[in-house]
């Protein structure tokens, strides 16, 4: 079929829904970012286009990949290949495979959208309509230039340019929703998210925008604080986005406005356009105003463009960074807004072996979070009659630290109080951050009956606002892990009767930290 599915570079394999699906992976994606976990048969954790790359199917200009879905396999090798380097996983539930399609006419559809002119005798495929993006979930405000500076010409080609954005976001009930508001010395919301579900209705009041004029030409700190509340249309664990259009440089302190967009959970993209030449440096009032108000200053959220005139070439890869929602640093989700505590049972009946495999289970479920000093944290505590902190939710802010953190964790082997451990860990681990703007969950992981009582401390942690997930192995008591675990106790324990069916879980229990993360959002 000619239906490919244009994806980010950030799409991985258990984002898709099909067994075999046909994908278009952009161009220019940043090799050092891609998570790509085998080699041939990649985890369905890896990055699509990462793995495409990889295999040799694609180069980093991009194109058409066959994405198909396999069983999940004992072990992932890491092997440097066309620039990137995969890593070693152990386990995991699925895989995928990338092969090259064979039908190019496939890549001249992809193509042809962004330049806008498709090769002959491609028309009859085409019927004229630019691809979509599909999977793109965004609420998005576009922010455009109403001030005298743009003037009336420029205005309308701007216009133009947020239009042809419109339609190859797709726009729809289920995918990304937009609004406008004009910035100019009284900025206008013009539209907003819920009025409009489909994308010619976006287009045909693009069109009808009136050019307002006035000296100043930003209203972005309104626009962060106001236009994404639910009455207007917001939607719930959806990235708001703020892109903002700015022709020459803006009239007022943008900096501020940038930091209230991010205490909002707001990620502002600036595409500026005609940037200011050498003659009129002296009238901006600060050269890093990009820098200062986008979302993170890592070259993502900006984006520049010489002129309004040709900018055709520009609508595709703008949408396709809107649509990379692993990039919206700054939206709260669950993978950056967490604590996750693990509390390890070193008793002697774990053994070495044993021990490493638990290890490597807190690993697999650490990795998939963002860790850093503003995103998610992560604590680890050793006990058996003893408790031993081996690392609290401040002593390490980034995955790598974290990862060799737990690598280099000591067994201690002894006795198994599991209940005097939890109560050390929500008094020395969690009360700490107990104020803190994440949410907090402690994995227990256990292989034996604990000498005390657990029930007590269980539910002291959970008043004290930590969900708490048991993980038994062996010979734990299945009612000594549903005593623990938070309400509803069913998905909020796990039991395997080796410690090698640890790894099998990792996925379920990022879901169900995620599932709580959500609920409580709501």
């Amino acid at each position: 079929s000619l239906a490919s599915t244009a994806i980010t570079c950030f799409t991985r394999g258990l984002d898709l829904r099909k067994e075999t699906e046909d994908v278009l992976c952009p161009a220019n994606c940043p090799l050092w970012q891609f998570y790509v976990f085998g080699d041939g048969v990649y985890a369905s954790l890896s990055s699509i286009c990462g793995a495409a790359i990889h295999r040799g199917v694609i180069t980093n200009a991009g194109g058409a990949v066959r994405v198909q879905t396999l069983p999940g396999q004992e072990n992932y090798p890491a092997v440097n290949a066309n620039g990137i380097q995969s890593q070693v996983l152990t386990k995991w539930a699925s895989s995928f495979s990338v092969t090259r399609i064979k039908n190019t006419a496939l890549e001249a559809v992809g193509r042809s959208v962004s330049t806008a002119r498709p090769s002959t005798g491609m028309r009859s495929l085409q019927q004229g309509k630019p691809s979509v993006i599909r999977y793109c979930k965004a609420d998005i405000a576009f922010l455009i230039d109403g001030s005298y500076n743009i003037g009336q010409r420029r205005f309308n080609l701007q216009k133009n340019f947020v239009g042809k954005v419109a339609v190859m976001l797709g726009i729809g009930t289920e995918g990304p929703h937009v609004g406008v508001v004009q910035a100019s010395e009284h900025p206008k919301i013009e539209f907003y998210l819920k009025n409009f579900t489909a994308a010619k209705e976006v287009l045909f009041a693009i069109k009808e925008l009136g050019f307002r004029g006035g000296n100043s030409n930003t209203a972005l700190k309104h626009t962060a604080q106001k236009f994404f509340s639910s009455e207007n249309g917001a939607r719930k664990g959806i990235p708001k986005i703020i892109v903002v259009f700015l022709d020459g440089w803006p009239s007022d302190d943008i900096e501020e406005a940038g930091i209230v967009a991010r205490e909002f959970g707001v990620n502002v993209f600036i595409v500026s356009v005609a940037k200011p030449t050498t003659e009129e440096l002296g009238m901006v009032q600060d050269l890093g105003f990009v820098d200062k108000a986008v979302c993170r200053n890592n070259g993502f959220f900006s984006y520049q463009m010489p002129t309004w005139f040709g900018t055709t070439k520009y609508v595709k890869p703008l949408v396709q960074k809107l649509c990379s929602h692993e990039q919206m640093l700054c939206s709260k989700t669950c993978y950056n807004s967490v604590n996750i505590g693990f509390l390890i049972d070193g008793s002697s009946s774990v053994g070495d072996s044993n021990f490493r495999l638990v290890l490597e289970f807190i690993s697999n479920v650490a990795k998939a979070f963002e860790i850093s000093d503003i995103g998610s944290k992560i604590a680890t505590v050793q006990f058996t009659y003893d408790q031993r902190t081996e690392f609290g939710f401040t002593d390490y802010t980034t995955k790598e630290k974290v990862l060799s953190a737990i690598r280099n964790i000591r067994y201690m082997s002894g006795g198994t109080a599991t209940g005097d451990a939890i109560s050390f860990t929500t008094r020395n681990v969690f009360g700490p951050v107990k104020d803190g703007p994440n949410k907090n969950f402690l994995v227990v992981l256990t292989d034996g009956q604990s000498y005390d009582d657990v029930r007590g401390p269980a539910a002291a942690a959970q008043k004290a606002g930590i969900t708490v997930f048991s993980v038994g192995v062996a010979w734990a008591p299945l009612d000594d892990l549903k005593d623990m675990a938070s309400e509803p106790r069913e998905s909020h324990t796990f039991f395997t009767r080796e410690f090698t069916g640890l790894e099998q879980m990792v996925p379920d229990v990022i879901r169900g930290i995620c599932k709580d993360f959500l609920d409580s959002k709501q």
